[in-house]
């Protein structure tokens, strides 16, 4: 059955998919405000073919340019926080070449960035700057990695410099997949959906869809300003601390 259900269920995600890939194209070369809202609209919808089930707690950031601050648990982030504003992402170059989802990472004007050489962090910034400065919304997820959901790691700080120039906020954000089928995940059944560690990827993927509905809250904290905190690893710091007791006070409610 757990078979049947996944299949099904990648079935209709190829199937609402496929369609939508010149539909973006064509946004993109045509309709910048298209192209931002499409992908929010398709993930949406993704979501609740899915079963994925949000609880959105307090208001992202809509009227001014912002940088989302989140930890990172799963592919299915990408989706979850798709699905609550239009926004764009900021990942490692690799995922660039990821068949399937290099190309949606692209569609949805993805900032690819190299971790790995300490000069490009310059460039990367400076891409995401002018993003910033028309209005964009961009996510990044700080840590620098996935972890297994029941935690926040330290946040590295380098591309909050992003949030330098006048007019961007920096919003933390924090992903708790908290239920599954309605009740309570137990913590022993996060890895069926948290991707983490050397974790391969498509039998992740098929496993997960196959196990079913779950909850995920998505907690838009009060947006944060590098005036206010002082310097970008002051700033890095509030928002991890931000997004850590997010997380805690989420698995404390019943």
């Amino acid at each position: 059955m757990t078979a049947l259900r996944a299949g099904v269920k990648l079935a209709g995600f190829i199937a609402m998919t496929l369609p939508g890939l010149p539909v973006q194209r064509a946004l993109i070369a045509l309709s910048e405000k298209g192209a931002r809202r499409f992908p929010y609209l398709y993930h949406r919808a993704v979501t609740r073919w899915l079963g994925i089930r949000l609880n959105i707690i307090g208001e992202p950031v809509r009227d001014r340019p912002c940088l989302i601050a989140s930890n990172h648990v799963s592919w299915l982030d990408i989706t979850v926080l798709s699905a609550v504003t239009p926004l764009s992402f900021i990942a490692k170059k690799e995922v660039n070449s990821w068949p399937g989802f290099g190309t949606l990472a692209r569609l949805q004007r993805t900032v690819f960035i190299d971790r790995d050489r300490r000069q490009s962090t310059s460039v990367s910034r400076d891409e995401m700057q002018e993003r910033l400065k028309v209005g964009e919304t961009l996510v990044l997820f700080a840590e620098g990695t996935s972890s297994d959901g029941w935690r926040v790691l330290p946040f590295k700080s380098a591309y909050f410099a992003a949030a330098e120039i006048p007019g961007v906020v920096v919003q933390p954000v924090t992903l708790a997949y908290r239920g599954h089928w309605g009740i309570p995940m137990m913590r022993r059944n996060r890895p069926l959906f948290a991707w983490y560690g050397d974790m391969e990827m498509e039998s992740h993927l098929w496993q997960a869809l196959a196990q079913g509905p779950i909850e995920v809250d998505v907690i838009c904290h009060k947006p944060l300003t590098l005036a206010e905190a002082g310097n970008r690893k002051a700033l890095a710091r509030l928002a991890e601390d931000t997004v850590r007791r997010g997380l805690v006070e989420a698995f404390a409610r019943p």
